[in-house]
């Protein structure tokens, strides 16, 4: 077998993987800030490291995977004022911190379960590690490397860069890190304005805020995953992955803070998979283009033709290679959805046909090995494992499966007969695309005939409800909202008189 080759954002190179222990394997990703709703955009990574992950598994490792959730607020220093967004999301939506955060935690996991993503081995919190996060801070404060202020805690980036090689991951220079940082909240204190927070001090409004040897207070952004992935993973580990948002100031951070406090740089291979555009857009709430996964599910959103089926996405994902730029749109989503149908449909045909079975009434005719035939099918199932090894290229892999689809087809309308190929390549065809599509890929099968009937089922409530208003028939019209409200799907009257559904 080819060896694993992937693609290291830290070299800029692709490199040969080889755990630091032999069998075993430590991946950490940074999972979501939980004070609001996933969107289109956290789609992308978690079902890319869920590949990683599950082709890791299948070659045999035992993959410690560790995804945290952010849960303290999520400070941020670069490009906004400092802000908890937590806190200020639990204001607007009148409910504890910790409400919201359950609340936006159980709907991750639930578009996750949608989208066939594996849980994690662990799944820290940040609110859970604030010793941890505080522990680590006075090691690098008594490293010489931070320094108090106010009851704040700041990494000093210039005496750090003096003998790390502070920037590499990011490809930034310190020099126009200094001349470009943004004038914000709380710089004036900083010896610099390249250096970040490791602790905040809370103002007395601050809900969430716990005791520390500086004072009252909250944890920067960065130190958090710092401090989870030491503990469950050790001083270095094999894989660090997330989104390249991340590449600075997170992962940066991250680096420096780990290097101060474990002597060695944290991790072995950095994996950061591109962006989604929308109609070669970044997605931001300034272009209003925010497309929740809710309102993907079930359609709901200005810029969509139609709702997508969780699968249509997963498919639509892996059909580009993850470190390229993803665009999204109606058309692509669409010709996934075909391409996805077009894809299952000859999978399952491939299960039906038996190894060497002859079609009836040609038995006579003894088919005969078609040995070109043979070698290209051999040749197109063979390349799965070569394309999967070069740095995770999904989008190849599903390429050579499309090459397949008319071969196996053509099996199953017996104009190709079974004995067209040999027994070793059938066998070898039907168990790559099982463990490819189902157990690597993730893929399931998705049943337009279920969310046609879904959607038919709404539309008929919908005008039961409407008749039981008109006939000022409350009782009625407030069980049909209230008892769809128990099984997760919100029904909304809009001014017209029309009503929409979500799924929650």
């Amino acid at each position: 077998m080819n060896e694993l080759k992937i693609y290291n954002s830290y070299s800029r190179k692709k490199e040969t993987f080889t755990p630091i222990t032999p069998g075993h394997v430590g991946m950490y990703v940074c999972g979501p800030t939980v004070s609001g709703e996933s969107h289109l955009g956290h789609a992308r990574p978690y079902i890319t490291f869920d590949v990683v992950y599950r082709y890791l598994m299948h070659l045999g490792y035992k993959v410690r995977y560790v995804r945290n959730i952010t849960d303290a607020g999520h400070f941020e220093e670069e490009g906004r004022e400092a802000e908890d967004k937590i806190s200020k999301k639990a204001v607007l939506e009148k409910l504890e911190p910790m409400e919201l955060v359950q609340k936006y935690t159980n709907l991750y996991h639930w578009a996750m379960a949608q989208f066939n993503t594996l849980p994690p081995t662990i799944e820290p919190t940040a609110t859970g590690h604030i010793i941890e996060q505080i522990g680590m801070i006075e090691e690098i404060i008594n490293a010489g490397f931070a320094y108090v202020v106010n009851g704040s805690v700041y990494f000093d980036v210039k005496k750090y860069a003096a003998s790390y090689d502070y920037g590499k991951l990011s490809g930034r220079v310190l020099d126009d890190l200094l001349e470009t940082t943004r004038e914000l909240d709380g710089q004036e204190e900083k010896r610099d304005r390249a250096d970040f927070a490791l602790w905040k001090s809370a103002a007395p409004e601050h809900i969430m805020r716990w005791k520390s040897p500086w004072g009252v207070g909250f944890p920067g952004w960065h130190i958090e995953c710092s401090a989870m992935a030491t503990k469950y993973l050790g001083k270095q580990f094999d894989i660090h992955g997330g989104g390249m948002d991340l590449l600075f100031p997170h992962h940066e951070s991250e680096i420096a803070q780990s290097t101060i406090c474990n002597h060695v740089a944290p991790v072995r291979y950095w994996i950061h998979n591109n962006m989604i555009t929308i109609g070669g857009k970044k997605m931001g709430k300034s272009y209003n283009n925010v497309i929740k996964l809710t309102e993907l599910f079930s359609g709901m959103h200005p810029l969509l033709a139609k709702a997508y089926h969780p699968m249509v996405i997963r498919f639509f994902i892996l059909q580009t290679h993850y470190r390229s730029t993803l665009d999204f749109s109606n058309e692509a989503l669409q010709a996934s959805e075909k391409g996805l149908k077009r894809l299952w449909e000859s999978y399952e045909n491939l299960g039906k046909l038996g190894t060497g079975s002859q079609p009836a009434g040609q038995a006579s005719m003894e088919p005969k090995e078609d040995e070109e035939l043979d070698k290209k099918v051999k040749t197109l199932v063979n390349e799965f494992d070569e394309f999967i090894n070069d740095d995770f290229n999904t989008a190849k892999v599903l390429a050579n499966m499309f090459e397949l689809v008319p071969v196996i087809n053509s099996m199953k309308d017996k104009s190709i007969p079974v004995a067209a190929l040999s027994k070793e390549t059938f066998v070898l065809l039907k168990q790559q695309m099982k463990i490819y599509i189902e157990d690597i890929f993730g893929l399931k099968n998705v049943s337009e005939a279920d969310n046609a009937k879904l959607k038919g089922v709404m539309d008929l409530l919908i005008d039961i409800r409407k008749e039981a208003k008109s006939k000022k028939d409350f009782a009625t019209s407030d069980k049909i909202r209230n008892q769809l409200q128990g099984l997760g799907i919100s029904l909304k009257d809009e001014k017209d008189g029309g009503m929409n559904w979500t799924i929650e």
